[in-house]
């Protein structure tokens, strides 16, 4: 169904039916204004040249979502035992470890993932060397922060992305 007029017909469809859900009216205004940003929406894609992504194994996908979860509450708690003294003084710092995912949506969702955790940050990525940067705030174990993105993230991502 993706033609000239309607590039991306999912992501149209996509941004129409959040627009009505956000706006909690199907009014003829609102209907407007969602076909408007869903048309937009699609456009832009296309312009943007956007590749078309390739999702497999939702077997993976569930237990990485499983695993992410398990780590995001892990470390929530992490976080507020240091922010109510609990635990000893922290040692923040960066760690710069190479991984071996390279597609884009899996980088995407590398990355959000690991800006998930409140206790890491992604800061940067060298896509020719494929080093990956991140910011830790209680960096007491620098091969453990290095073996977790890839061993928990990467290596699924890269099964269901690539």
């Amino acid at each position: 169904m993706r033609n000239r007029f309607l590039p991306h017909p999912r992501a149209s469809l996509v941004l129409f039916l959040l627009w009505l859900a956000m706006a909690q009216s199907v009014s003829p205004g609102q209907v407007a204004l969602a076909l408007v940003a869903g048309l937009l929406g699609g456009w832009s894609l296309e312009r943007l040249d956007v590749p078309p992504a390739r999702s497999r194994k939702p077997l993976v996908a569930l237990r990485l979502t499983a695993a992410v979860a398990v780590d995001v509450v892990v470390a929530n708690v992490r976080v507020a035992a240091m922010i109510l003294g609990a635990r000893r003084r922290r040692r923040s710092g960066f760690v710069t470890f190479p991984i071996d995912l390279r597609d884009p949506y899996g980088l995407a969702a590398l990355a959000t993932i690991v800006c998930a955790t409140p206790d890491t940050v992604w800061t940067d990525f060298d896509h020719d060397t494929g080093l990956l940067t991140l910011h830790v705030l209680d960096l007491a174990d620098a091969a453990q922060v290095e073996a977790t993105p890839q061993r928990r993230y990467a290596a699924p991502l890269k099964e269901i992305f690539e």
